[in-house]
């Protein structure tokens, strides 16, 4: 996964700025420093001056904390209201009391440290597309064969010029120096305008693949030129789920029967205290974090192979079992997935198109960055 970030990184021509959690750690490890930057933060948002914090207080460092998990703004999604909702019962322990410095300081840095192992296992690369690694692409030794391979893919085969240039830049990826299409935004503002200053009568015809090399490059070279206007930030993250996760789990194993235990907690058992194999997925869903594993229904790749490993162990069932066997059963699942994850490992990377500008999406969580600056 890192050599992957540092080929983004260096593609985009040392415009990559890698978001691993270093930042952070560094920020509440330095006690004088995090001390400082709480006091300062406290007096910021203490707009009465009565030394405690009020819910209406705390609401822009709930809405910066969002802004840096990446959430939409609060009351445009019910997921992540319910999110919001969780941060702000964190500092008020789900009363509407004040908050003091003290409890204010030790939730903060209890969130921070959560993002920056987040972040640890997953960096973010901010990547700048300007038009530099798209022109680089086009006019490569590697373009025409690239587009070729795209252009055999695309159906259907005999589908007009523009629905395969439509269909082939979605294809392309921030490798290329092409940002997200799917965005509206981008979609709007940089791909649209090309399109239509572009189009001819021969755009919804039928068209070759050479047709289709010499157009597309036109369109793309296009592109690159708004680029070049309208540079768009783009985080990127890549992950690769290859077992280590769930070996660091099964090696130790005080945290094993931790984390174990608490995945049974909410699990409801019959009178003599046994438990539905029904419910080992859901088990398995809330061991997914401590075995670095994404939650199931996320990955369809991954979804496959639990699905595989559920049919091996005839964990579908549905029989009642003991707790000591529920708990063997969900360790020899973990052990599965890990062996299968070790033979053929399986990557997912995401780009989404940041549309605030840096350092301001979240001020009160990156402070150095802004320092630095």
């Amino acid at each position: 996964m890192e050599s992957d970030s540092g080929t983004i990184k260096k593609k985009s021509g040392g415009n990559g700025q890698v978001l691993d959690g270093s930042n952070i750690m560094e920020l509440v490890g330095n006690e004088q420093v995090f001390s400082n930057f709480v006091d300062h933060k406290f007096q910021e948002l203490d707009r009465d001056r009565d030394g405690k914090l009020s819910v209406k207080e705390l609401e822009p460092a709930v809405a910066d904390i969002g802004a840096a998990l990446g959430l939409p703004a609060q009351g445009t999604n019910p997921d992540s209201d319910h999110i919001y909702s969780e941060v702000l019962n964190e500092f008020t322990h789900g009363k509407q009391e004040k908050v003091s410095k003290t409890e204010f300081k030790e939730v903060l840095s209890d969130i921070l440290l959560g993002m920056a192992a987040g972040l640890k296992r997953d960096p973010i690369v901010i990547l700048r597309i300007d038009g530099e690694d798209l022109l680089e692409f086009v006019n490569g030794p590697g373009y025409e064969a690239e587009m070729a391979s795209i252009f055999t893919q695309i159906e259907p085969q005999d589908g007009s010029l523009r629905e395969h240039i439509m269909e082939a830049l979605g294809k392309l990826t921030v490798e290329q120096g092409i940002p997200p299409t799917s965005d509206s935004w981008v979609f709007n503002n940089i791909i649209e305008p090309v399109l239509q200053s572009l189009a001819g009568p021969d755009w919804d015809r039928p068209v070759s693949q050479e047709t289709f090399l010499v157009e597309f490059k036109k369109v793309a070279s296009s592109i690159a030129d708004r680029l070049k206007e309208q540079p768009v930030i783009v985080a990127h993250s890549e992950n690769t789920f290859d077992g280590s996760g769930i070996k660091r789990l099964l090696s130790n194993k005080f945290e094993l029967e931790k984390t174990l235990n608490s995945a049974l907690e909410n699990i409801p058992k019959d009178r003599n205290g046994k438990l539905s194999k029904e419910y080992l997925r859901l088990a398995l869903d809330v061991v997914s974090p401590s075995a670095g594993l994404p939650p199931v229904g996320a990955i369809e790749e991954m979804d496959k192979v639990i699905g595989e490993v559920f049919k091996m162990i005839n964990a579908d069932d549905g029989k009642m079992v003991k707790e000591d066997e529920f708990k063997k059963m969900l360790t020899e699942i973990l052990g599965s997935i890990m062996l299968q994850l070790e033979g053929n490992p399986i990557s997912v990377s995401s780009n989404s198109v940041v549309h605030e500008p840096l350092g301001t999406s979240s001020s009160l969580l990156l402070p150095a960055s802004g320092e630095a600056a």
